[in-house]
């Protein structure tokens, strides 16, 4: 539908065709993931007893990150797919999320983003989809760098939050790991926590592909200011703003595909920047 940003190389892109074993980790559920095609593919698996989940190994401070992403088929009411990027310690919590909350058969899946700066969340937006996510592999990326962060699905951009911190308003600036995870979200995922996971559907499955990262290395203890230089091409110019199509193509995704924001609910007007950030 829209062509991406322009596809020069530079300073933090990624290798080509990496192993899971090369950028990533897992960190619970090991006994429910498998691993696929030589590592270039991880299936994670949810049942009764556990799900599963893996970081990246290092930690960054601007990048341009993604995901091809196969979600659970059948009745995956409850379930929440997620990949994000994160951080939670000694007092900072920043987080950029991708959240897929299952459904039952024949409803959508609906994706969710959300955001939080300065351990503030509850930035929810989500959309329909214009394709079934469970049919086959879809790139779900982050572009983060220190004017905007954009979400896409495919070329696709859906969400678009700028860093206004000169007007008040919070911004994600520290260094933030890459996380994916597959788990029961049965208490709030689905009709407000009122769909619960059915195992007799189960177990459920989940694939990832592409663990190239292209992103600057940070310490989360001595943050990297060269992660700000445009020498990284998710730095540069032309990523500061969304070209014309691309600004179409958002418009478009905001008109016809959102289904709840919550700058417009009420909710989103609590905290008194939020006017300011979403306007």
């Amino acid at each position: 539908m829209v062509a991406m940003f322009g596809t020069c190389f530079l300073l933090g892109d990624a290798k080509r065709n990496a192993t899971f074993d090369e950028n990533y980790q897992v960190t619970w559920g090991s006994d429910h993931v498998l691993y696929l095609n030589e590592g270039r593919e991880v299936r994670l698996l949810l049942d009764e007893i556990s799900g599963a989940g893996f970081t990246s190994k290092d930690y960054y401070g601007s990048g341009f990150f993604k995901m091809k992403i196969k979600l659970p088929a059948n009745d995956s009411g409850g379930l929440v797919t997620a990949f994000y990027l994160y951080r939670n310690e000694t007092g900072v919590h920043d987080e950029l999320d991708f959240e897929f909350l299952g459904n039952r058969p024949g409803k959508p899946i609906a994706l969710q983003t959300n955001i939080f700066t300065n351990g503030v969340g509850s930035r929810e937006q989500r959309i329909k989809l214009w394709f079934d996510p469970t049919a086959d592999f879809h790139y779900y990326k982050i572009l983060w760098n220190h004017h905007q962060i954009v979400f896409f699905v495919d070329n696709i951009p859906i969400r678009v939050f700028k860093n206004n911190m000169i007007k008040g308003v919070g911004y994600p600036n520290s260094t933030m790991q890459v996380v994916v995870s597959l788990w029961d979200g049965s208490n709030w995922a689905t009709d407000g926590g009122q769909v619960k996971a059915d195992y007799t559907h189960g177990p459920f499955e989940a694939y990832f592909q592409d663990f190239n990262i292209n992103g600057c290395h940070s310490s989360p203890s001595m943050p990297n200011v060269k992660c700000l230089s445009q020498d990284y091409r998710w730095n540069s110019k032309t990523y500061w703003t969304l070209k014309p199509n691309q600004q179409k193509a958002y418009e478009l995704i905001k008109e016809k595909r959102m289904t709840y924001d919550y700058c417009t609910d009420g909710i989103g007007m609590t905290r008194p920047n939020d006017y300011k950030e979403c306007h």
